[in-house]
């Protein structure tokens, strides 16, 4: 017995809709960034992440929105941000950014965002003169 064309199209549709679905219910996480390498490509930008209390080395996934957003283009090592967006299997993707002080981000990013602007701070001085 063959399935007749409407009812194979009817559980076709309802099949999509169901695949739908579940990426909708997909809500922005809230994450606190810090850029642990110099960005080469701002695409794709290494950082410690910290979502939940959990910190990982990431990379950021900037959509072209995100790409054309200020604080993106000038973007630089030891920057720290606040994030929103979904974890990705390669990486965060970026939906929302703000720049913050290093002094709001979560206990447990503080210690690395103050060694890495003392190591920035090193590194940049002795240029200075």
């Amino acid at each position: 017995m063959r399935p007749s064309l409407p009812l194979l199209g009817c559980l076709l549709a309802g099949l999509g809709c169901v695949g739908t679905g579940s990426v909708l219910a997909e809500e922005d996480q809230l994450a606190y960034a810090v850029v642990s390498e110099a960005p080469k490509d701002k695409a794709k930008v290494a950082a410690k992440v910290a979502i939940n209390g959990t910190v990982s080395d990431t990379k950021l996934l900037a959509p072209e929105a995100i790409l054309s957003n200020l604080i993106w283009k000038k973007l630089e090592i030891c920057h720290a941000m606040k994030l929103e967006g979904q974890r990705a299997g390669d990486g965060f993707r970026v939906s929302s950014v703000r720049a913050i002080d290093a002094s709001l981000l979560p206990m447990v990013l503080q210690g690395f965002a103050g060694d890495c602007l003392l190591k920035k701070a090193l590194d940049v001085a002795p240029l200075v003169d």
